[in-house]
Parts: structure tokens; C-alpha cells; sequence
């Protein structure tokens, strides 16, 4: 039996900008599921323990070392194996979500993955983060560009036929007028995709001309222009709270650890100092 956790084989549902991704945090100290398949592309990314995997008529070993990776409609089965704790993360992309990513990365369709594991220790990383991001649902723009991110370098990497995701433009006059926007409607809750359909992009080119020209992802460059304008507020003796609903931040909590990040001190402390 899987563990009396109230989190086992609880899926999380993520729709508030991308129908058809689920999201399941498995913890299992015996488990076992038979020969099945699913409807969705599914993604586990291992976090501890292991499991021992039968696909395609081979047998192999999932670990924190490892992706999996199933394709829709693939049969394959689990067991626990050697471990004597599973604790894994998996995503699930039906078709609408399928379709989404494919059209941020300006494909046509979805490509087909000819192994189940792939030991990419920069896509595991990718793909970890990027659960616990949506998992958390505090920031759909850092979402949704973890989620384009990393699919991308996947299909790249790792789908049939070298997956030819087109470059973004070399274009400044295009990088200008998104940083407009974002300089213009920082405390909106502004979303990647819109901005690259602004701009005539895919998001996933968007997210290239960023990382190509300034050196930073769109939603770094839009916290500095968030944080710029709380130092503003905080320099006017305005509470930590209000500054970080007033520039786009989901709470004093988001706003403290980005700008201790940045800055190496607490939002309250730099209000004290720019008044001493």
C-alpha cells in the first residue's frame, strides 16, 4: 500500500492560464501501478529514493539522476524496486496544454521521444523547479516561463528529429517596445505570452531575445523594474506591505526575498536607511 500521506497521488490542477496540465507530488513507501498509459505527455522528475520502470519491452531505473519522459498513449509500469522511499514529481500535458506549449515555441507539433530516460541533469533541474513554481502558484509570469523555457530545451535536446525551434529575431526595436510595456504596466499582472503576441513572437523567442540582449529572462528583467519602483515607495516611508501590492509583487513576502536577493537587505531596512 502507498503511504497514509495526504499529499500521495494528490494531483494539483493548474488552469489558470494553460487548460489540461496537471501536476502530481508523489511520496510512496510501497507502490506498485501496472501496465497502463496516459491520454497526456508525462514528465517525473525523481526527488528521492528510485523506482524500477518497464517500457517499450525494457527495464530501467529512474533516479534523482534521471528524466522520464512518456510519450501520449505509451504503455509502460512501476514498482518500487530496491528503494525503500519513492518520492517523485510529475507534469501532465493533455492536448489543449500540448498544443499551447507548442504554438509559445512557434512549432506545429509536439515531437515524439524515442527513450523514456534521459539523464540531463540541467533539464531535471529545470523541470524540478519549475513544478514547485506552479506548484506554489505565486507568479503565473515566472511560470509560464519556466514552463516555455524548459519544454523548449527538451524538444530541442531530446525530441525526434533535431526539433527546430527558430531563434529569435536580432531585433532591438522589438526588445524596446516590450521593456516599454513592462516600465508602463509593472504592477499589472502581465503575462509572457501577451507580450510576445505584442511584438509578433512566440514567447519562447521572446525569452531568447532577452537572455541574447540584456542577459536576463523577461521575468528577471521585469522584477528590477519592480524593485526599482519599491525603492521609490520605500524611500517615501510607504509599509513594506502596500509597496509590494502597489508594484506588481504577490506579497511582502515576494517583495522581501527578491529584494534581499538583489540587494542584500530587507525592504524595511532600506526605508530605514534612506531616512537616516
Amino acid at each position: 500500500m502507498a503511504r497514509s500521506d495526504p499529499r500521495n497521488s494528490t494531483q494539483y490542477w493548474w488552469d489558470r492560464h494553460l487548460t489540461g496540465l496537471s501536476l502530481l507530488n508523489a511520496d510512496f513507501t510501497t507502490h506498485e501501478y501496472p501496465l497502463h498509459t496516459h491520454e497526456a505527455l508525462v514528465i517525473a522528475v525523481t526527488e528521492q529514493g528510485g523506482s524500477i520502470v518497464r517500457s517499450r519491452g525494457k527495464i530501467e531505473e529512474a533516479t534523482p539522476a534521471t528524466l522520464f519522459v512518456f510519450n501520449p498513449g505509451e504503455p509502460h509500469a512501476g514498482r518500487m524496486g530496491w528503494s525503500e522511499r519513492w518520492k517523485y514529481r510529475s507534469m501532465y500535458l493533455a492536448k489543449p496544454a500540448l498544443e499551447a506549449v507548442a504554438h509559445d515555441l512557434g512549432l506545429e507539433e509536439v515531437p515524439y521521444f524515442t527513450r523514456n530516460i534521459l539523464a540531463d541533469r540541467d533539464l531535471i533541474d529545470a523541470f524540478l523547479a519549475m513544478h514547485l513554481a506552479i506548484e506554489q502558484g505565486r507568479d503565473v509570469f515566472q511560470e509560464r516561463e519556466m514552463l516555455v523555457a524548459s519544454f523548449g530545451r527538451l524538444f530541442r535536446r531530446h525530441g525526434s528529429g533535431g526539433v527546430r525551434i527558430e531563434p529569435a529575431p536580432r531585433d532591438r526595436a522589438l526588445l524596446d517596445r516590450v521593456t516599454e510595456r513592462m516600465h508602463a504596466e509593472y504592477a499589472s499582472e502581465l503575462r509572457l505570452e501577451d507580450m510576445a503576441a505584442d511584438v509578433g513572437l512566440t514567447t519562447f523567442q521572446l525569452i531568447g531575445l532577452f537572455k541574447r540582449t540584456v542577459g536576463l529572462t523577461p521575468h528577471a528583467y521585469l522584477t528590477q523594474v519592480r524593485l526599482g519602483m519599491a525603492c521609490r515607495h520605500l524611500r517615501h516611508a510607504r509599509p513594506p506591505a502596500d509597496v509590494a501590492a502597489d508594484v506588481g509583487f504577490y506579497d511582502q513576502s515576494a517583495l522581501t526575498n527578491h529584494f534581499k536577493r538583489c540587494y542584500g537587505i530587507t525592504p524595511l531596512q532600506f526605508a530605514r536607511a534612506s531616512m537616516a
